[in-house]
Order: structure tokens, then sequence, then C-alpha cells
């Protein structure tokens, strides 16, 4: 048995040794085989594609470099290398000739640029031409000279840094979309800047308008002074006979402005051809009721004209029981409305100055609602603002058939301006149902009267009505000319314009044949003419109606 089991063991180990021996030769031959394929395929393409001398043309084809690099790979890393840094310089050079390109096409302003992008076009394609560059690196079948190649890439890379400065330096005049959003941005900053400029002007005029300048102040104190330095001179009057004869020519001025309401009178005096038969009626608060007494006592109206003086508190029906105003105006939410952050109010919004000005809420500006009661014995009246100056002799004004309606008054419209639709609130069912919004608006400053009608046809009555209705100012803001075109609603006569010629406050553009073919004309807007920021081209047609012989007005330098 034993000799039997050794047998067999050494039988196995022969068996063994011949597999692993056949194993080993047939790997050998596999890789025999792999190794003359490998060489077999090398050898077809190193003849079926040889190197060219012609580097550029080789950067032309996509299979081209590819082949390039591949051969560069296996022969010369430093032709992979040049092939990159060759690279970088044409796709430069395309980008600058384009932008070359773009430029002879605009046409613009850019005759420094075509030329800096054409220079640096043909620099690159003359680095490339450079016979030490193309017999060193282009032209060679050997290995590159490691030197010549660093002296090129640092050139190629200069080259390559300026252009990229001149294309991000010139990009904002070839892009257009960059172009369109920097206007675009440009127009909304200068709208920012014209909005806030506007509002801002718009509040620095209000204030100039409505602020009290140095000289009035000056002449009010002095005629107070003297009032109280020679009492005995300035005793009260009766009351004429003339101030209720309704034969003569009646006129209502009401103001708190001396001066202003002086060169009214002194105009309508100086153009009446009968002077005489002229009486005034001016109404102020009661602070300025004794400057303005002072100055007619003074100053007596050429040619016999009457002037009576008065003052709201006078009129003993004007309390709050009986007008709308007064109680507006008491009422500690109008109060607050008025007041309270006026300053914040007036600059965000320049357009609503006025109606934040507590000036178009007071009882002397909405007097000329009371007119029939304030003068009950009279049939007709011409109602004057304080600046207008007239030229002409008015008495015609009495002469006009009105046909029954109470207001005689030159309307303002013009294609769709000055319509009701501007002044009054149609959203608001109440004014939406009873006018229509095309309706032509008319000018307050020059209206003759007709108190008989304004009695019979209650608008005193109808003011009221409205006006209690605008107590939360829906229907439209504060003033005086929005209740006044209700009021007198299919109640006004219009006139012909030359009567009455508006916008020396606010308007250059007036021509100057209309002004003086006007017998009226009024300074109505912010530039009135005893203000240093009146309009020059028609101060003069003011300035020459102010008593210059009065010694007040000389010592308190009008400047006039």
């Amino acid at each position: 048995m034993a000799v039997a089991v050794r047998g067999t063991r050494g039988g196995g180990s022969v068996g063994v040794g011949a597999g692993f021996r056949s194993l080993f030769s047939y790997r050998i031959f596999v890789s025999a085989m792999f190794s003359l394929l490998f060489i077999a395929t090398v050898t077809v393409l190193l003849t079926s594609h040889p190197p060219t001398s012609h580097h550029h043309s080789r950067l032309q084809s996509g299979g081209n470099a590819m082949h390039r690099t591949f051969l560069a790979l296996n022969s010369d890393p430093l032709k992979t290398r040049l092939d990159l840094i060759y690279k970088q310089a044409n796709d430069h050079m395309t980008l600058v000739k384009a932008y070359a390109a773009y430029a002879r096409k605009l046409k613009l302003d850019i005759s420094r640029h075509l030329k800096m992008f054409d220079d640096l076009a043909k620099n690159f394609s003359d680095l490339t031409s450079k016979p030490t560059y193309q017999s060193a690196l282009f032209e060679t079948d050997g290995n590159l000279e490691e030197d010549v190649l660093r002296q090129f890439e640092k050139e190629v890379k200069d080259r390559v840094k300026f252009a990229r400065l001149m294309i991000a330096e010139s990009k904002e005049n070839y892009d257009n979309q960059l172009k369109i959003q920097k206007l675009k941005d440009t127009i909304f900053a200068v709208s920012e800047l014209l909005g806030k400029a506007k509002k801002n002007g718009a509040f620095a005029s209000t204030i100039a308008a409505k602020s009290i300048p140095k000289s009035l102040h000056c002449l009010a104190m002095r005629l107070v002074e003297e009032r109280i330095s020679h009492p005995e001179k300035y005793k009260e009057d009766l009351p004429k006979a003339e101030f209720e004869d309704p034969s003569l020519y009646h006129y209502a001025i009401f103001s708190d402005n001396v001066i202003a309401v002086s060169v009214v009178v002194r105009s309508v005096v100086k153009n009446a051809e009968e002077p005489w038969k002229h009486v005034f009626h001016i109404v102020t608060d009661r602070m300025n009721v004794a400057a303005m007494k002072v100055w007619f006592r003074m100053r007596p109206v050429e040619g016999g004209a009457h002037v009576e003086v008065k003052a709201v508190e006078d009129y003993s029906f004007l309390n709050s029981s009986y007008v709308p105003v007064l109680r507006q105006i008491e009422s500690a939410k109008m109060q607050r409305f008025n007041f309270e952050n006026k300053l914040e109010n007036a600059t965000k919004d320049g357009s609503n100055t006025n109606f934040r000005n507590p000036e178009h809420m007071s009882m002397l500006n909405h007097l000329r609602f009371y007119l029939p009661e304030m003068f009950p014995k009279l049939h007709k009246i011409l109602f004057l603002d304080d600046d207008v100056v007239v030229q002409k002799d008015l008495t015609g004004l009495w002469k006009i058939d009105l046909a029954g309606k109470v207001n005689g008054a030159v309307e303002t419209c013009f294609g769709s301006f000055h319509r009701l639709s501007q002044y009054l609130n149609f959203s608001h069912p109440l004014i939406k149902e009873r006018f229509n919004p095309k309706a032509c608006a008319w000018a307050y400053g020059m209206n003759i009267f007709d108190l008989d009608a304004w009695r019979r046809e209650k608008c005193t009555e109808t003011y009221h009505k409205w006006q209690n209705l605008n107590v939360d100012r829906t229907l439209w803001k504060s003033s005086t000319l929005p209740p006044g075109l209700i009021t007198f609603y299919s109640l006004t006569k219009s006139l012909d314009k030359s009567w009455h010629v508006l916008g020396l406050g606010y308007n250059p553009s007036i021509s100057m044949d209309e002004i003086n073919n006007a017998a009226v004309i009024h300074y109505n807007g912010n530039m009135k003419p005893w203000l240093d920021i009146a309009m020059n081209q028609y101060k003069n047609l003011w300035t020459k109606y102010v008593d210059n012989d009065m010694e007040f007005v000389q010592m308190c330098n009008f400047g006039v």
C-alpha cells in the first residue's frame, strides 16, 4: 500500500507541472500578438499622416489639431504647450477683429478704438510670422527650444492682457444691451432728480408767494404807527350815501395787502372816464384794517372816487353758526389737516401745496359768496382780486346783458384743459350725477355779479349746501374756484376774453399784444408783482401804478 501511494503522488506532481508550463506558454503568445498589433498600428499611423512644416494650417482643422496633440504626447511635451499658447493667441486675435469690424459698422465717434483694434490684430499676426519663431517653433520637426517658447509665451500673454483690457474698456460702447440698460438707468436717475427738483421748487415758490415780504410788513407797521401817533387825524367818518347808491359803479376788493389794493384802486381810477362815479368797498382782516384806513386817508383817491374800508368782523352775520367755512376752520380736524406735518406733505407733493395752505380756507377768501348780504341795496357789483391791474374803463361791464345769469366771467377752457373734471371729484356720485365733466371752467379775479339774480337763484344757499357736503373734502380740495363752479353752474355768462387776461403770475409766454388789449390783467400764480420772484417782463405793468410819492413806500424800500 505504501508503495502504491507514493507512486500515485509522484505521478500527480508531474501532471500539474506540465499544466503550468502550458498556461505560461499561452500567455507569452498572447502578449507577443498584442505587441505586434500595436507596432503595426503605430506604423500605419506614422506612414499615413506624416508631419507637415506649416503649423498654422494644422490649427485651422479640429482633426489635425487633435492629431498634433496626440503626436506631441508621444514625442515632445513642449509642443503641447505651444499648441495651447497659439490657440489662445488665435482666439484673442479673432475677438479683436470682430470688435474692429463692429466699430466700422457703427460709424460712431470711435476711430481711436478702431485703430487700436486693427493694430492689435496685426500684432498678433506679426508675432506668429516672426522668422525666429517660425524656424524654432513652427517649421521644425525636432524638439522645440524651451527658451524660444518661453519668449513666445511671454509676448503672447502681454498681447492677450492688452486685448482684454481694451475689450473691457470698450464693451459698453459695443454691447447694445449694456448701452440700453445704462440709458434706462440714466433716464430713471434724471427723472428722480427732476421730480425732486419740481417738488422742492413748487414748495419754495409757495413759501415765497405766501410769506409776507419785509417791505410789505414794514409798510403795514409804519401805517399803524402813524395811526397810533396821530389818532386825532384818523377818526371814523360817517358812512357816505354813495356807498349804497345803486346808480354808481361799485367794486368789491377783499385783501390784507395794502400796496396791492392801492394799485388796483389807482389803476381803476386812472383809466376811468368818470372816476367820481366809482365806489370801492375794501374788506380786510382785523389786523390790517387800521393800516388800510390810514393809507386811504393819507393818500385820497384821485378824481373824487369813493373808498369804504371795513373789517370782516364788521359783518355780524358772518359767524360759525351761519358760515360753513368758519365752522370748518374752527374744527380741530381742519386745524390738524392744515398745520400738522405741513412741510412734509408739501415736500412730498409739490403740486398740492395750495391745498395745504390755510389761506384757501380763510374767511377773507370766501367773502365773495356773501356779496348780496354784504351789499343789500346794490343791484350789480364788480369783484376784483388784489393781484389785478386795470388798463381800461370798466363801466362797459355794467352795460352787458347777463340774460338772467348771475355771474359774468371769462372762460378759461381750451381743448381738454380747465374743464370741471380738473376741479371736482367726478368719482363721487353726488358730483357725477349733477355736473358735466366737460363743462368749461371760468376765472375768478374779475367778475360782474347781478345781485338781484343771485338773490333770486339763492346762490348763497347753494354754496352752503355744497360746502357742508364737502366737510371731509371728498368733493373738491380746499379752494374757492371749485365751490364757485358749483354755485354758479349754468348761471355764468361768458365774457369776451379781452376783458380779463390771466397768467401773468406764472406764464412767461403771453403775447404783449394780448396784454395791451386787455381791460384787466391778472397776476394769478405764485409770481406776484410785489415779490422778488415776479417776472420782469410783466412787472412794470404793475409798478407804474404804485404810489411812489407816498413817504412810507420810499422808507420801506419796495424796490419798484
